[in-house]
């Protein structure tokens, strides 16, 4: 029988910092460098490039973006500007996957939880309202005070990019915190340009708009080519959007918000790996088509758009939109206007006082009061530097910035104001992350256990009370784990009750494709109170960890099933292995086991004798101090 679990040797615990030091090719590089930070680097080039050819060119600049373009057939036609083409349907894809995310994570994501969202939830809704405060506050009198949307919004793209140049070494969790934030951000963004910025309101066309997002929901249900309704009953809805008034981009966010999103299910897993399988077997065009079908049908249609428009719209999209709305002139009269306006200094106190209060201080205050958590390693100092980075509003600042003012000058003056506040925040997030980490050096970030433990919380065994404690950062496919098992099992059997044991997940996804799957259903028979018995069952077989395998050990530990599987493909166990992962990222922990011995890191052998020695150390040094 062909196994597909594929195991490749993992890190080994005890050579750590070993390194692979291999000359890497540009492209090689390039890679590495991430989406986030590519899309990023795009973007500033295409800001760039259009400051300096409106400066160099105004005149074709101008000309070149006001250029006409005719789609129809008969009486029925569109008449497009190339800036209208960009910022009307292009940026209807962007807003798009923006509405795909706001569905995940409303979904399976972070903002299922409302325990785990309520921080990042109330920080952003007060990063909405603070800036707009402020800008009104300073902008009155302008007679562009209306315009207070140019500063609610923070740039999820660049936000995300800056954070992998300038961010902490270790910025998982606070990544993690930020997305959570933006999400909450573009809803609220969204909300006021469809309230508030919308003209010439016609609600006709709507009644057509919401025939065609019927349509979009009940599109999950055919058996086959979806990709083309869904496509057709899109342009139909932007359509009728156009018409109505509304911003039609706002159409992206509405149909996206309707495409059906799941986590994985285990079934239509196996099934898709049984047919594939049968395709190695008898290779022929049928089985290939119906492999590989199967495989993508597993995935829901939410993360294969993501995955199938995000390269387009940081790649594509994006860099367009910067290139034909950050044109901004600059001169010395264009600057000298722009320092005594109103509203520019509005934008520009607006996104870096108003994004950096309004994210830290209600941060800070459910923090002290106890009323949220933010996680391990994520200090106060880190989320202020994150804070300074939500002041970068670009794209949909420029956005409204083109729908909210109408005369040129006021409009030179906010893109002066939107490009100075993102620099300004930018260099802000800088500082504070470079003090952030001479304050929490990552050698003691990764020498102390992260997340005290919790009986409430963890896996543990043994008594509270005991006097030693090992936290293991384990995998269930490793086999260096099941070798520190098998010694921390001498050491109970040597201390007895004066050991308390806990494990922690820390699974090498890139080394072992199934440890990701093994950890979230130990957390899934967990809630049936059966946590050590199938981390020994796993532990048991090591190399057959499909989920045909997992679903038989639930059986024979006779869980019940239609529980478990609900929990297996439930946020709360997603969350909770993540929650693990991100702990273990903080501590820089790139290889298991690892284990600490009464709070603090064990450096060296792991073997039984080595483990007792460590663990009464650890309690005459306590005892001395």
């Amino acid at each position: 029988m062909t196994q597909l679990t594929i195991i490749r040797t993992s890190p080994d615990p005890e050579q750590q910092q070993a390194r692979n030091r291999q000359h890497r090719s540009v492209a090689d590089k390039i890679r590495a460098m991430g989406q986030a930070r590519i899309g990023a680097a795009l973007l500033l080039i295409a800001t760039l490039v259009a400051i300096l050819w409106a400066n160099l060119s105004h005149e074709t600049y101008q000309s070149f973006w006001d250029t006409h373009l005719t789609f129809g057939f008969a009486d029925l036609q569109l008449d497009f500007t190339l800036h209208a083409l960009v910022n009307d349907a292009l940026m209807a894809l962007f807003f798009f996957t923006v509405g795909l995310e706001v569905r995940r994570e409303f979904a399976i994501g972070e903002l299922t939880s409302w325990s785990r969202a309520v921080v990042p939830v109330v920080a952003a809704i007060a990063g909405l309202a603070v800036p707009a405060v402020l800008y009104f506050l300073i902008a009155m009198g302008s007679g562009n005070e209306h315009a207070w949307g140019v500063v609610i919004s923070t740039d999820t793209a660049f936000v995300v990019g800056a954070l992998a140049l300038v961010g902490p070494r270790i910025p998982g969790r606070l990544r993690v915190f930020l997305l959570a934030l933006a999400v909450v951000d573009d809803i609220g963004a969204l909300s006021i340009i469809a309230l508030v910025y919308t003209e010439n309101f016609n609600p006709m066309p709507l009644i057509v708009a919401a025939i065609g997002l019927v349509g979009v929901y009940f599109t999950r249900y055919l058996r086959g080519g979806r990709g083309p309704v869904y496509g057709t009953l899109a342009v139909i809805v932007w359509l009728a959007f156009l018409a109505s008034g509304v911003h039609p981009t706002l159409a992206g966010v509405a149909i996206a918000l309707l495409v059906p999103v799941y986590r994985p299910n285990r079934r239509d897993v196996e099934h898709a790996l049984d047919l594939a399988r049968t395709f190695r077997q008898s290779p022929n065009t049928e089985y290939a088509r119906a492999a590989a079908n199967s495989l993508r049908e597993s995935i829901s249609i939410n993360e294969r758009l993501q995955t199938a428009y995000a390269p387009y719209v940081a790649y594509v999209v994006l860099p367009l939109f910067a290139l034909a709305n950050a044109g901004v002139q600059i001169s010395p009269e264009i600057l000298a206007a722009s320092i005594q306006s109103p509203v520019t200094w509005g934008i520009i106190v607006g996104l870096v006082v108003g994004k950096f209060v309004g994210v830290l201080a209600p941060t800070a205050l459910m923090k002290f009061f106890r009323m949220g958590e933010l996680g391990a390693g994520l200090t106060l100092d880190r989320v202020a530097g994150g804070a300074a980075l939500c002041g970068i509003g670009f794209t949909i600042s420029l956005f409204i910035i083109d729908i909210a003012i109408d005369d040129p000058a006021a409009q030179n003056e906010a893109r002066v104001g939107v490009l100075a506040a993102s620099v300004l925040a930018f260099v802000l997030a800088t500082i504070i992350f470079r003090v952030s980490d001479r304050v929490h050096p990552s050698q003691e970030a990764a020498r102390t256990l992260a997340r005290p433990v919790d009986p409430k919380r963890d896996h543990v065994f043994g008594s509270n009370d005991a006097p030693y404690t090992i936290v293991e950062y384990g995998d269930f496919q490793c086999g260096f784990c099941l070798k520190a098992s098998g010694s921390i099992q001498q050491v109970k059997e040597e201390l007895g009750d004066q050991l308390r044991y806990v494990w922690r997940h820390a699974p090498l996804t890139a080394f072992h494709p199934n440890a990701l799957a093994g950890a979230e259903a130990s957390e899934a028979a967990a809630r049936q109170g059966k946590f050590f018995e199938f981390e020994r069952a796993l532990f048991s077989d090591q190399e057959n960890q499909l989920p045909s395998d997992i679903l038989r050990r639930a059986r024979e530990l006779g869980l019940d099933m239609e529980k478990f599987e609900a929990d297996l493909t439930s946020p709360e166990v997603a969350a909770r292995v993540r929650d693990d992962m991100l702990d273990a990222e903080a501590m820089e922990i790139t290889a298991v086991p690892t284990l600490f011995i009464n709070g603090v890191r064990h450096v060296g052998p792991y073997d039984a004798r080595s483990l007792i020695e460590a663990l009464q150390a650890s309690v005459r040094d306590d005892a001395s101090v």
